[in-house]
């Protein structure tokens, strides 16, 4: 829970100040159906995703290959962003579609990787193998 409360509103707040810059409070959230709505679904989304990015790295722990299908449908869903930033930026958002939705999209990535790589016990136990190889 803690991984999507985090990346929602860092994507949020990415948002937020991409359309500040950009001389248009709340653009994009008004193009996404409303500030109230937008952020209701965006959290819920983010939850859903946090839940399953732990899920997969704890299942990984059990089942290695497991990363490379979650790896497969990272890959599907990056491609689906890429496809929603096109239609956005024909369709209200214009030309900032790529610095709002990819933006956003790239910090809540990295911002994934980052806390399950710093967070998670996967880690020290991936290190922990490898000192024992070495041995």
């Amino acid at each position: 829970m803690l991984l999507g409360l985090v990346v929602a509103t860092s994507i949020w707040l990415w948002l937020a100040i991409v359309d500040a810059i950009a001389g248009q409070p709340f653009r994009t959230f008004a193009v996404l159906g409303g500030i109230a709505p937008f952020t209701v679904l965006h959290y819920a989304l983010c939850l859903a995703y946090g839940l399953a990015a732990v899920a997969v790295v704890h299942g990984a722990a059990r089942e290695p290959g497991l990363l490379f299908g979650a790896a497969f449908v990272f890959f599907i869903l990056e491609f689906g962003f890429v496809m929603l930033t096109v239609i956005l930026s024909h369709v209200g958002l214009g030309q900032l579609a790529w610095v709002r939705i990819l933006g956003g999209n790239l910090v809540g990535a990295v911002l994934t990787f980052v806390v399950l790589s710093r967070r998670h016990p996967l880690r020290r136990e991936l290190r922990e193998a490898e000192a024992e190889d070495a041995e």
